[in-house]
């Protein structure tokens, strides 16, 4: 069951963490960003009419970046507002002609501009992103200058919707679920809403070449990306991340694979296979799935596991098309594998107290650390936000942690504490303001022997003889455990 690992084995994946204190570059971008903004610090400055995705793709920016380890915040003017002033504001707060409110916006604005400022210079703050209209050239300038008086660089991130589908759904799903129309019903508050929409076009002004900026135009959420003296690997990462990601409605299933031989032992690596238990859960996903998926009429998810046989196991019973990454392997325990804590704190007192003190950064001897596994599902993360379809993760705990961790918006030192139990499903559906999440536990309590032939024979029934195909990714060598990791 034991292995042996060699380093390269995992070293195709590992880079060095982006926490502030091990940021670390020998890049000739990094050295002249250095040099003409030494603290390093990033504003995104959201410029846009209301409804055009602005907010929710700060969000998904935020998340992305926090998860990598840059220590980034969302300032939101309308929060100010709605903390400020009240959320019940009428569409008449925000026409150009209401001097009155025009000058509330104004203050609220350049508070919440002051407070991201100072996050970034005395907070330790490596990313901020200024989430407001910002659709004049006047507003944009005096932003532009504030930020870069402090030594901040400064990237505008439009977004423009010509698409009135798009808008409408917008509209529907995403502003009717704001703190501004708790308490109005949806008619008046669509109405409530356009009228907004129509005083802020009155004074739009798309950003152009002349105002001497860095800027990123998102058209149609992402149909069309134009992009405009960038410099730095950060806003290149930020690129490849946009180019992927998107807003429309989908579900992601997450969840550990069933009980395996190691789980009840309690030990660190190898391939072990499910227990009894283990096979349960597998036939009890499998009916999961089809009462989620076909029995509703839909398609059923494409599905990702690893390339150990407790996590394809786990999946055998759902007749579809199955890839298994070696990047969602479980996290190698280098030197530790094979063996319980308990073993690891009598043979090795240094490496388990390491551990303990640090479970993120800690690196196992010949393995990997946290910070090592982001690392490598930063690529699979990249594929899922591509995929505008539902999918069903199946993998390892550490895993399945640091991608909970980025889909709820944690950042990378939470990760490692995640709950993250056996034999539960999480259904996560990303949303502009957050992520709904449900949690399922599927029933795995011992029975007779033949529950899982009679169950596996019932499912054969229900999904008329298909049969799942599995695609491998990456190298098949690797096996990982994942209890107490």
């Amino acid at each position: 069951m034991k292995r042996a690992v060699s380093y390269n084995d995992v070293a195709a994946f590992v880079s060095m963490p982006l926490s502030s204190s091990h940021i670390e570059s020998n890049s000739s971008d990094e050295e002249e960003e250095s040099k003409s903004f030494p603290m390093k610090k990033l504003a995104i400055v959201m410029v846009g009419l209301p409804a055009r995705g602005k907010t929710h793709i700060a969000r998904y920016i935020a998340r992305y970046l926090n998860w990598l380890g840059r220590t980034t915040r969302v300032f939101n003017v309308g929060n100010y507002r709605r903390e400020l002033v009240g959320a019940s504001q009428p569409a008449q707060f925000f026409d150009p002609n209401n001097q009155e409110g025009r000058q509330a916006r104004w203050e609220l604005a350049i508070k919440c501009l002051d407070d991201m400022i100072a996050w970034l210079k005395h907070q330790h703050g490596q990313v901020g992103i200024y989430d407001a209209t910002n659709n004049t050239k006047e507003r944009r300038k005096y932003v532009k200058e504030r930020l870069e008086g402090e030594c901040i660089r400064v990237l505008f991130l439009e977004s423009i919707c010509e698409d009135k589908s798009i808008i409408e759904h917008n509209v529907m799903e995403t502003k009717l679920r704001m703190p501004d129309y708790q308490d109005m019903d949806p008619e008046s508050a669509v109405e409530d809403f356009q009228r907004r929409i129509a005083n802020y076009e009155v004074a739009n002004e798309t950003i152009e070449d002349d105002e001497m900026a860095s800027y990123i135009k998102i058209i149609n959420l992402g149909r069309t990306i134009v992009l405009h003296q960038l410099t730095g690997y950060l806003q290149g990462k930020l690129v490849s991340y946009l180019m992927n990601m998107h807003t429309l409605p989908r579900s992601i299933y997450l969840t550990r694979h069933g009980e395996s031989e190691y789980n009840v032992e309690e030990r660190l690596g190898g391939d072990p296979d499910l227990t009894p238990k283990g096979k349960r859960y597998a036939a009890q996903l499998a009916e999961y799935v089809h009462k989620e998926f076909t029995a509703q009429g839909k398609e059923l998810p494409l599905i990702w596991t690893s390339q150990l046989r407790r996590s394809r196991h786990t999946v055998e019973f759902i007749p579809t098309h199955n890839v298994c990454w070696r990047a969602l392997n479980e996290i190698n325990a280098g030197v530790c594998e094979g063996k319980t804590l308990n073993d690891v704190k009598q043979l090795y007192p240094k490496i388990y107290e390491d551990r303990m003190k640090d479970k993120l950064h800690f690196r196992y001897p010949g393995g990997e650390s946290y910070v090592d596994v982001i690392q490598r599902l930063e690529p699979v993360m990249l594929e899922m936000e591509r995929l505008r379809e539902s999918i069903l993760i199946v993998s390892h705990n550490a895993v399945i942690r640091a991608i909970y961790g980025f889909l709820i918006g944690k950042r990378q030192e939470e990760c490692p504490n995640l709950e993250v139990p056996l034999h539960v499903v999480i259904k996560l559906t990303p949303r502009a303001y957050g992520c709904e999440e449900v949690r399922v536990e599927l029933k795995v309590e011992p029975e007779e022997e033949s529950w899982v032939d009679s169950s596996c024979a019932s499912l054969s029934n229900v999904y008329s003889g298909s049969v799942p195909t599995q695609v491998f990714f990456g190298s098949c060598e690797n096996s990982f455990s994942d209890r107490n990791n």
